[in-house]
């Protein structure tokens, strides 16, 4: 096998295949805040992009002393799940790139697998991205790098060999724990409330772009050399 065949693109999910960051954050606040959590979708964006539910539940308990139960998580669901229905797009020109690629994909969210079906299905992406992880199959969520070292060892590639699709903090910070290399996306409709941008490029990505058609050039650099950018 040659070497660029044994490369891997992990396609984080949230804000990279799909533009649900909006929609996701607008749910979340709005049912932190039916449970008396003062939060705002700014602060929503600075501490918990990238992160699970179980992370934003931990962190009720502990700092707000609110202990939501299973109807806070159903709500939650229900809501999005609606709104993704009608609402959620794919971001721009990422089914053409997917194709394009000439390389194995697979996708390593935080979310449950019932969501990253629905984003996947709705979007119309599904077919081109069957391999998908999700933190519910490890035991630590992003920034460990336990998803992205999952996702490489069940598609038979070598951590070096793997390249991160991300949009958050949490996961580069999870990509380079993991050894691997890291392209940050900043296309997605978050990509400008306050800070974002400032916080990915203190991490030092490997390399940024903001239209999906760039990766194409990325990954092609990334077969032939194997080296950061």
């Amino acid at each position: 096998m040659a070497d660029s065949e044994k490369r891997l693109v992990i396609f984080d999910c949230d804000g990279v295949l799909v533009d649900s960051e909006p929609i996701s954050v607008s749910v979340l606040v709005k049912a932190m805040n039916d449970l008396n959590v003062p939060i705002t979708e700014e602060e929503v964006y600075g501490r918990f992009l990238g992160r699970s539910l179980a992370t934003v539940i931990d962190t009720m308990k502990t700092e707000y002393d609110v202990h939501p139960g299973e109807a806070f998580l159903e709500q939650i669901r229900t809501d999005l799940y609606a709104r993704f229905r009608t609402e959620l797009k794919p971001i721009g020109g990422v089914g053409a790139t997917i194709d394009a690629l000439d390389i194995p994909c697979c996708v390593a969210s935080s979310s449950q697998i019932e969501r990253i079906r629905l984003s996947l299905t709705v979007t119309g992406l599904i077919d081109k991205l069957p391999h998908i992880f999700s933190a519910s199959m490890v035991k630590n969520g992003k920034p460990a790098p336990d998803l992205f070292l999952h996702a490489a060892h069940e598609m038979q590639a070598a951590p070096a060999d793997c390249v991160v699709i991300e949009d958050s903090p949490a996961g580069i910070e999870a990509a380079k724990a993991a050894g691997m290399t890291v392209f940050a996306f900043t296309g997605g409709s978050h990509a400008n409330f306050a800070g974002y941008r400032a916080e990915l490029e203190r991490l030092s990505p490997d390399a940024t772009f903001d239209v999906m058609p760039e990766l194409i050039h990325l990954v092609r650099t990334f077969k032939q050399d194997g080296i950061h950018l």
